[in-house]
């Protein structure tokens, strides 16, 4: 029989108590262990990646006044060996243009776009800057030249200001100010508690997906490049966001005579660019207007009819029909 008095009794279990709990701990802390280690590992992976996009060893100045001419010299592309996107794919936008592209998914909207941007270097071909291939540019540079607003616009976890100049870093707070009102994104910003001090969270989470887009816009319009890429920038947005960006991307599209791409989701923006082109299966089978594609009655009037007329403001639908 054990003889144990309460005090005892109560030591033991203090005692069995403090021996357990380092033995609990060791076996939290071995598993927080190996999920550092394992990040820790990926990490590691990641910094041995070498980038496939390089500057050449003497890169080539760009121009002192670009022009703004992007041409595509027999490119041929893929992600996947043999799966070609494009193929002989050949193209000139001309200085100041302004390029809208359609076409249903999987077209090669986009990848065009990325090939412009360099993100890519074709397997064959060549993508031409002003005559002179931009593969002979260093990276930095030539994408200094370069504004683009995604779908999926992104933004840093600082405040508002800080991501509208992320692209112009040494502008005034006047400048910024006006470029949020170019693009109607001043009015919201100033009934925020911090105004341009509000800090919008890990990728804008703080922001609705409109106002992120209109501060976007404002980075696009204060950084003021040489070539515009909008690719669906207005897909995110309802109507009365769009219309209230319109006016913005008009003012994009046009200041400067700019270079501008735009990958098409709403009518509104496809329409008033200065030439069309579908592509389908990374190949041309279209270009023109707005307005000489519709009269050709093609691929592109299709899509109108099916995609973006219900779009238009003047738009009625046929209720006999």
């Amino acid at each position: 029989d054990l003889n144990l008095s309460p005090g005892d009794l109560l030591l033991f279990v203090l005692y069995l108590q403090r021996f357990y709990f380092p033995v609990v701990f060791l076996t939290v802390y071995y598993q927080h262990f190996q999920s550092g280690f394992a990040a820790t590992e990926r990490f590691l992976a990641l910094e041995d990646v070498q980038p496939t996009i390089i500057d050449p060893k003497d890169p080539i100045p760009l121009p002192y006044n670009p022009r703004g001419e992007i041409t595509f010299q027999n490119v041929s592309f893929y992600y996947n060996p043999g799966e070609w996107v494009f193929r002989n794919f050949n193209l000139t936008i001309r200085p100041g243009e302004r390029l809208g592209i359609v076409g249903e998914t999987g077209a090669g909207k986009t990848t065009l776009t990325a090939l412009v941007m360099r993100f890519y270097d074709p397997q064959e071909g060549e993508i031409l800057f002003d005559g002179v291939p931009i593969n002979k540019f260093s990276v930095r540079e030539y994408r200094k030249l370069i504004s683009v607003v995604f779908q999926d616009s992104f933004l840093f976890n600082m405040s508002i200001e800080d991501n509208i100049k992320y692209g112009s870093p040494n502008t005034s707070k006047q400048d910024i100010i006006e470029a949020a009102k170019t693009v109607k994104a001043h009015h919201f910003i100033s009934n925020l508690p911090q105004g341009y001090q509000t800090v919008v969270g890990e990728r804008g989470s703080n922001l609705s997906s409109g106002q992120r887009q209109l501060i976007t816009f404002a980075r696009a319009l204060l950084k003021d490049s040489k070539i515009l890429i909008l690719d669906e920038a207005t897909a995110n947005v309802d109507a009365y966001t769009e219309a209230q960006i319109q006016e913005a991307i008009d003012i994009l599209m046009s200041k400067q005579k700019r270079t501008s791409i735009v990958v098409a989701h709403r009518l509104s923006t496809v329409e008033k660019t200065d030439r069309i082109i579908v592509l389908e299966k990374g190949k041309i089978i279209e270009e023109g207007t707005h307005e000489d594609l519709l009269r050709k009655g093609g691929k592109y009037a299709a899509l109108y009819n099916t995609y973006f007329k219900h779009q238009s403001v003047e738009w009625e639908p046929d209720w006999e029909d």
